[in-house]
């Protein structure tokens, strides 16, 4: 029914909406995100409309200063307005992840080489196998089976001479993969073995996820390195230049903690308020960047060494993140790799 002159007047006369702010200003696909700003919820001429790029969103809730939506499966990085009867908002840019491969099973941590190759895992229901254990990602996008036969692969971390381990958390034992992709035995007995993390003078140290640190030296000798709470999934790993060791643990808990370990196995809690962390990668400022919920909401989480936490990447699912040496940060969620270059260089231990 065309307008009215009055109902085309009494629409004029409402404002147009504005966006202030984008929060976070990076998501993945199906991520959860909020506009701030002016004029932005519901008229009595109708509600407001969301558009990533050429795709119309999911409108989750919308206030006059605040509307939150969800990113369109097929979105890629560009602007966001709201419409509404008023008119137009104006256009804030969005930057969204870029799948690069899909049909995984990682549960913890990608692993990226010195070349920007990264590896996850097609991890499977525990105790079954599965055909492929670690796949390999090129920087555009091409997936490659890169090992098998390794039940459950879970952890991954580089050697400092550049060597891939992996952990099986059916079997609790660590393998190291070579070149060429062939698996031998590393070590054996660590438990129900999940996160993996290399110091830079080649201990590793395997997260056993019902309450046990373990370092395994140079010479392959084993030792307890430290104790935590039992997780209900996984232990997550990432050691920092000094050597100190953060550990992510989930528990049933929504108030969870990033574990720090001295050199010494002394363990306190570093930053805690967490639902459901996991994986964590360091950036080369010290900030921590895990996987998480942050008062209820669901993403990338950024720590800064003064205890401030805030969202950086919204998505769900999520539970590992890598820095790779071609600037991009790296993300899995249970079924996919993404990257997105957030502008953070990655700490190098070693």
């Amino acid at each position: 029914m065309p307008r009215t002159r009055i109902q085309s007047a009494r629409e004029e006369m409402t404002p147009e909406p504005r966006i202030d702010e984008i929060v976070p200003s990076a998501a993945l696909p199906k991520g959860e995100v909020e506009l701030v700003g002016a004029n932005l919820g519901p008229n009595p001429y109708g509600p407001p409309v969301v558009v990533v790029g050429m795709n119309s969103a999911q409108v989750l809730m919308s206030r006059p200063q605040r509307v939150a939506f969800r990113i369109p499966e097929n979105a890629t990085s560009g602007l966001v307005e709201v419409r509404t009867p008023a008119g137009v908002s104006n256009a804030t840019p969005i930057h969204i992840a870029r799948e690069l491969s899909s049909g995984l099973h990682p549960v913890t941590n990608p692993a990226v080489s010195r070349s920007g190759m990264i590896y996850a895992t097609i991890s499977g229901q525990r105790g079954k196998q599965t055909p492929v254990s670690v796949v390999r990602v090129s920087p555009d996008g091409r997936g490659t089976p890169f090992a098998s036969g390794i039940l459950n692969a879970t952890g991954l971390a580089f050697s400092p001479e550049g060597d891939l381990f992996v952990t099986s958390r059916a079997e609790g034992n660590v393998y190291r993969i070579d070149g060429a992709g062939e698996s031998t035995l590393y070590a054996e007995g660590m438990g129900v073995a999940t996160g993996a993390a290399f110091d830079g003078k080649g201990n590793l140290f395997v997260g056993d996820r019902s309450g046990t640190i373990f370092k395994i030296d140079s010479q392959r000798k084993i030792f307890v390195y430290a104790t935590l709470e039992p997780s209900v999934s996984a232990y997550h790993l990432a050691v920092d230049t000094e050597g100190t060791l953060f550990v992510t643990g989930p528990t049933l808990s929504s108030n969870d903690a990033i574990f720090a370990i001295n050199t010494h196995g002394e363990a306190r809690a570093w930053y805690r308020g967490l639902g459901r962390p996991q994986g964590l990668a360091i950036a080369k400022n010290g900030d921590i960047y895990v996987t998480a919920s942050l008062h209820g909401r669901r993403g990338l989480v950024r720590v800064t060494s003064d205890g401030h936490a805030s969202i950086v990447v919204a998505g769900i699912n999520l539970v590992g993140v890598a820095f790779s040496p071609l600037g991009t940060t790296v993300v899995a969620d249970n079924d996919a790799v993404y990257d997105l270059d957030l502008g953070v260089e990655g700490m190098n231990a070693f």
